[in-house]
Formats: structure tokens, C-alpha cells, sequence
């Protein structure tokens, strides 16, 4: 029986690209795909064939600043993206229900439209799972906890603009999981994982097309080490300042994301040995790479581990950081600690983990458990199972 789907997301890469393949092999089962998403995201979507749902959601630009006040940020955006985003729902799927709704776990206004509805609610969920059992919140460092106040706050404003709205409040960041949650990494890494029931299907990280992207390094005989930060948190000129002055003329092909935010011009002189450009293909990237330093992003630690490339986690946030603290702990690279890393540490700890013997036989171990998930086929059947 041929169904349609909504999805709902936030419009940042590091929610919508994990969803696009799974759109993609539901289209070609012969489902319809309706996807409500911002602008920022609505060319990615469209390519796919979905039918686009452009939403008047547009993230927050949050710099450097500390983590309290990102988080006031995000809060503000929150009511705002659901006071704005609801009534564009409820207009698109009125008289075109979709038989069950996929909602980012950071877009909580795809349960709440999907419970006015009335049909099911499937959860999307890009980063580590939480459960009874295992809480991302709780994980997170407690030099970078959350306040109680703040989450006290967030139930408030987001309790009276549902209550306006007239739909029941459902808030991000907690464990509140949907009749399905489709989990985009294995359990073997997700902590806890045990702990999950067939409520959760751990389907891996997805990458499509992405992983066809072509890309060569300039010297093929060199081992290269890839840089990146995210899509994010990214806004570091003196981190790159730091990783040119660990590598450059270094024996060291190196290949250096810094953003679209940071420009080449801030960093100095550019060694010959290094590459700098705003993005990289990054799976292809890594099909080549020996090492990567990473902010270890739920995605570039899946698209690592999919490679079998050896991870040095220089998290930006606290959900990177319980990412890296879990590479570490399963012997797949080395987490450091942003606020005292050194040139002098970074080059140590990308020698160490490209020559680690160990590292190498977790890696592998790995690479098989994330490749053998399921993917975007086992994502589909999980949904039309649901659904039969």
C-alpha cells in the first residue's frame, strides 16, 4: 500500500542530509514524500523529488559565546520557529494528511502536528538516542551542564505558545521518543545501547549520494589528514591558526574545512602542504584520509567510522563531546579537551592514532557493524512495517 510521509525538520545540514536517502528510497517504494523544511535546506530536499513544504524557520547565527547564553538563543528561536511554523502545517495538511509524520527529534512541532492529525509520529533522531535509561542530558559535561532554570524556563515559554497554538507542548532535547524512532547511527556505538527497545531501530548513518562524490587528493603517495569542524560551530580562525602551525610543512598532506564564516586571508600564510577551502566532499575525503580531526558531529564521526579513519575529537559542544567521549572509551581515536589543546598535542595525537595498531582493529570491527545497519532500506521497512 502506498503511503504519504511527512517530514519536519530544522533547516541545518546535520539533520536533513541523514533523512535524504531514506526520502529517496521511499520515493523509489512509491510513496509520497511531503518535506517541510526552511529555505536554507529547501534545494537539497527538492533535489530528491520530495514535495517541498518551505517553512519560515531560519536558525540563529550564534558565535563564540558562552554556552548559557547559545542555549537563551536557541530558546528564543524555539517559540518563535513553533509560533510561525504550525499554521503553515496545519494549512498544507488539512485537506492532504500524511499517513504518519517524521519529525527531527530537535523539531518538536512535527509530533505536535502529527497528534492534531492524528496519525502516528515517527522520530527522527541524527544524534544519540535517550531513554529512560540513558540521557543526553545527564551525559552532557558538567562544566557545560544544563540549568535547571533554563529547562524550567523552556517548559514555560514553550507550554504557553503551544497553549495559544492549541496543540499539546512537546519539548526538544528531551526523551520523549515517538510510537518509532529511527535512530541514524548502530547500537554498538549508542550508549546504552541495550538498554533500547524495538521501539528504536538503529539503522546507521545514511549517506546516498553523498558517498558517490568524487574527489582526489593532490599527492596520492602522501598520508593525508583531514580538518574539519562542522556546519555549526565552526567559527574558529585561531583553531585552524593552530592546526597550520601543528602541520604545515609537516610529511602531512593535509585538507582543512574552515566554514564559509572564516576566510583563507585570516589564517596567515598557507603552508604548500595544505589545502583550505570553506567545504570538502567529505565522505570522499575520507576514503583517502589516514586521520581527522574532528568536532566529532554525529555525522562526521559516522561518515569516519564508515571509512575506518581514525578519529582526533576536539568537540565544540556538549553533545560532540559525549560523541568523543564515547570514541574514546570504544578505542576508535582520542578525545582533547578544546580549552588546552596545543599545536604540540594535536600533531602527538594525529601521529598516535594513525599508527595505533589497536585503533586500527576497532576501526575495522566498526566499520563492518556501521556498514551492516541497514541503512535507508532498513529505515523504509521499519516505516512500512509501522504502518501495515
Amino acid at each position: 500500500m502506498k503511503r504519504h510521509f511527512a517530514f519536519v525538520s530544522v533547516p541545518a545540514a546535520g539533520h536533513v542530509n541523514p533523512t535524504l536517502p531514506l526520502v529517496a528510497e521511499l520515493l523509489r517504494r512509491g510513496h509520497r514524500v511531503s518535506y517541510a523544511v526552511g529555505h536554507d535546506m529547501a534545494p537539497a530536499v527538492k533535489s530528491t523529488g520530495a514535495e517541498l513544504v518551505e517553512l519560515p524557520t531560519e536558525l540563529p547565527q550564534i558565535g563564540r559565546v558562552p554556552f548559557t547564553e547559545r542555549m537563551a538563543t536557541m530558546l528564543d528561536f524555539f517559540c518563535h520557529d513553533l509560533r510561525a511554523s504550525i499554521p503553515v502545517l496545519r494549512q498544507r495538511f488539512a485537506d492532504d494528511p500524511p499517513d504518519a509524520v517524521c519529525a527531527d527529534a530537535m523539531t518538536p512541532y512535527g509530533r505536535m502536528i502529527a497528534e492534531e492529525l492524528g496519525v502516528p509520529a515517527i522520530v527522527l533522531m541524527p544524534s544519540m538516542a535517550s531513554n529512560e535509561q540513558f540521557s543526553m542530558l545527564e551525559a552532557a559535561p558538567a562544566s557545560e551542564d544544563f540549568s535547571t532554570e533554563l529547562f524550567t524556563e523552556m517548559t514555560n515559554r514553550i507550554g504557553q505558545v503551544a497553549a495559544e497554538l492549541g496543540v499539546r507542548p512537546v519539548l526538544p532535547l528531551q526523551a520523549q521518543s515517538g510510537e518509532l524512532n529511527l535512530v541514524f547511527l548502530p547500537r554498538e556505538f549508542q550508549r546504552a545501547g541495550e538498554t533500547f527497545d524495538e521501539r528504536y531501530h538503529f539503522i546507521g548513518p545514511l549517506l546516498g549520494e553523498r558517498d558517490q562524490q568524487p574527489w582526489q587528493p593532490r599527492d596520492p603517495h602522501a598520508p593525508l589528514l583531514y580538518i574539519a569542524l562542522g556546519t555549526a560551530f565552526n567559527n574558529r580562525p585561531d583553531f585552524y591558526r593552530m592546526c597550520l602551525s601543528a602541520f604545515g610543512d609537516s610529511p602531512w598532506q593535509v585538507a582543512m574545512s574552515i566554514g564559509h564564516d572564516v576566510q583563507a586571508g585570516e589564517l596567515g600564510p598557507v603552508p604548500g602542504n595544505v589545502e583550505v577551502r570553506a567545504s570538502f566532499p567529505q565522505p570522499a575525503v575520507l576514503r583517502h584520509a589516514s586521520a581527522f580531526i574532528s568536532h566529532t558531529g554525529m555525522n562526521s564521526t559516522m561518515e569516519s567510522l564508515h571509512a575506518a579513519v581514525p578519529l582526533v575529537a576536539v568537540p565544540q559542544m556538549p553533545e560532540q563531546a559525549i560523541n568523543a567521549a564515547r570514541v574514546q572509551e570504544l578505542g576508535l581515536g582520542r578525545h582533547l579537551e578544546p580549552a588546552t589543546v596545543t599545536a604540540e598535542v594535536l600533531r602527538a595525537a594525529v601521529e598516535d592514532v594513525a599508527s595505533d595498531e589497536g585503533i586500527r582493529a576497532n576501526l575495522e570491527k566498526m566499520r563492518r557493524v556501521v556498514r551492516s545497519s541497514g541503512g535507508a532500506t532498513a529505515g523504509a521497512d521499519a516505516l512500512e512495517n509501522h504502518l501495515a
